[in-house]
């Protein structure tokens, strides 16, 4: 993600068109180094300016959400709102394409005169802040003070004045010309997307990379590989992108990666077309989409960490396991040697002499000649016994490994089918299942409070399979975990219904609501792209896929969760992009 100069000055564009002219109507701080800016508009609609300084995210955006305050405001807010309440914003401007909004505001001081404020909002990671300066640009205060022991560049205190600080020499995008371009990107000794974006303001990482694809160059080459020529093309490619900023040709989007939320950008990124991309109306729905799927994804992987623990160490455990009993039932494989050894020495073993250290023999068998290995201090007989209990032995032990193998790779493939569940949790309800069958399996330990095994009174899970409908207007359902599996194909779906799952890997069991229709080919498709993203396979290109009617669905007794059989189906081999199958919220 790159929260830089050009998303601030899609953020300062859209300000300009909503609250420009608007005055301050309320003034919130929900939390300690964040605003909430009520305003009205000169068309008497009201926008809420949400102002966050965050280190870790800091935000400007226009949202419809609102947050709880504290019962007494913050000393900054009721500075903010001695001075600001009823103020008219003037102007939003964007200094020097940095990482910076400066809100010029009127208001009327105490004797009734027009009075100028700034309130200037800084994005700048660690450093954010958000400073309320008079006229003349010296602090009043700000949301963060800042002291000489934290700061040796500037202190951002009452009463110091404001300024930009100036650690590293670098260029205004929209200004620079083709010589200064020339001298302080081009011959610079690094890579080439390095050299733009240190020498440049306000341009991330991301955009210089895509300012390098557009060029059909490598971010990762020296610029010491330019030539003239090359440098002049590069150059063009970089004016022709800020040409757009400069006309505000702005696109907000997002791109998705396997349903994730991956980048944001203010410009259409032609090095991720490749990728889903969703397109947004306003700068501020992008922020406000992105972070609050991040936020959520972040979480629940969050929550998951310790299930992710458990399950991962499970599989690493049963897969160690299952590995040891492979290579011990092939141990057995020489089991029918040692029986035909005691079957060929019980037949020609009357002719050997005292003390033969091996027989050898015609193989009755395949009829070709085998020589058989011998205990001389032995009769034949005795020999012949040695190697039918050798027989036996290995016989009963193929046929326990042969219960137990089966027994691991059904624990095995549950324990999957777990992790896959975790991967596409998304939300709390979801995990509280998952973690449920951990315990019921024995992967996990109940614990309760007061150490007793004291019943809890049933709660009923919030957690509902995902919905989606169809191109042709059928319902498609998709189990998150394995209960849910289990209730959509043998309580939710009907004999006629269709049944879609990944082949011979870990997946959501995918119900199609025919209705008693014949489904269309494309609903088919679309429910097999379903089972292909909700499985183990969800980043691979193409993934297959069985699919049958319901009534060709059987649970095998004692079986798992989510475990079934079948033995008439078809397949199809389809991908995972599922980007254009509407999903549909319960």
């Amino acid at each position: 993600m790159a929260f830089d100069g050009i998303v601030v000055a899609n953020i300062v564009h859209q300000l300009k068109n909503t609250i420009l002219n608007g005055r301050i109507n309320k003034i919130a701080q929900p939390e300690n180094d964040e605003l909430i800016l009520t305003i009205k508009a000169q068309a008497r609609e009201q926008y809420r300016l949400l102002l966050s300084a965050g280190a870790g995210l800091p935000l400007v955006y226009l949202t419809e959400q609102n947050k709880p305050n504290p019962m007494t405001a913050p000393n900054f807010c009721m500075l903010l709102r001695k001075y600001l309440n009823n103020a008219k914003i003037i102007d939003i401007v964007q200094p020097d394409f940095e990482r910076i909004i400066n809100i010029e505001l009127e208001h009327l001081d105490e004797l009734g005169d027009l009075s100028i404020k700034y309130l200037i909002i800084e994005l700048m990671g660690k450093h954010s802040n958000i400073i309320f300066c008079d006229e003349n640009h010296n602090i009043i205060d700000s949301i963060k003070r800042v002291n000489q022991f934290v700061s040796s560049v500037r202190e951002v205190l009452p009463g110091r004045p404001y300024f930009i600080p100036k650690t590293t020499e670098k260029h205004n995008p929209l200004t620079i010309d083709y010589e200064t371009f020339k001298e302080s990107v081009l011959i610079k000794p690094a890579s080439i997307g390095k050299a733009i974006y240190t020498s440049l303001t306000g341009i991330s990482p991301l955009m210089a990379n895509e300012i390098c694809y557009r060029a059909s160059l490598d971010a990762e080459a020296s610029t010491a590989s330019l030539s003239e020529d090359i440098g002049l093309h590069l150059y063009r490619n970089f004016t022709n992108l800020m040409e757009e900023v400069k006309a505000a040709s702005f696109q907000p989007n997002i791109i998705y990666r396997d349903g994730t939320p991956m980048e944001f950008s203010s410009m259409h990124l032609k090095c991720y077309e490749t990728f889903d991309i969703v397109n947004y109306d306003s700068v501020s729905s992008m922020l406000e989409t992105y972070y609050a799927k991040k936020n959520a994804a972040n979480r629940i992987y969050q929550k998951s960490a310790d299930l992710r623990k458990i399950v991962s160490n499970a599989i690493d455990r049963t897969s160690k396991k299952y590995d040891l009993q492979l290579k011990q039932l092939k141990d057995t494989e020489k089991r029918d040697k040692y029986r035909v050894y005691g079957e060929l020495i019980t037949t020609y073993g009357y002719g050997l002499e005292p003390g033969a250290k091996e027989l050898t023999a015609i193989n009755y068998y395949n009829n070709e000649e085998i020589k058989i290995p011998l205990d001389p201090t032995l009769p034949p007989m005795e020999n012949a016994k040695r190697y039918f209990d050798k027989y036996s032995k290995l016989k009963r032990t193929y046929e326990a490994l042969s219960s137990l193998i089966n027994d691991t790779r059904d624990e095995l493939s549950h324990l999957e089918s777990i992790q896959t569940a975790l991967n596409i949790a998304t939300q709390e309800d979801d995990l509280i299942q998952l973690k449920n069958e951990l315990i019921d399996y024995g992967y996990m330990k109940k614990k309760h409070r007061d150490g007793k095994n004291k019943k809890k009174p049933n709660v009923k899970n919030k957690s509902k399979p995902f919905h989606y409908i169809s191109s042709d207007g059928y319902h498609m359902y998709v189990g998150k975990n394995n209960f849910q599996n289990d209730e959509l194909t043998f309580q939710l779906a009907d004999g006629g219904d269709w049944w879609f799952h990944a082949k011979n890997i870990a997946g959501s069991h995918v119900i199609v609501k025919a209705g008693g229709n014949e489904l269309p080919d494309k609903t088919f498709e679309e429910a097999a792209r379903l089972a292909a993203y909700y499985s183990s396979a969800r980043g691979s290109d193409k993934v297959e896929i069985d699919y049958t009617l319901k009534k060709n669905i059987k649970k095998p007794s004692g079986g798992k969760p989510g475990f079934v059989i079948y033995h008439t189906n078809y397949s199809m081999i389809v991908s995972t992009d599922i980007s254009d199958i509407k999903e549909v919220d319960d």
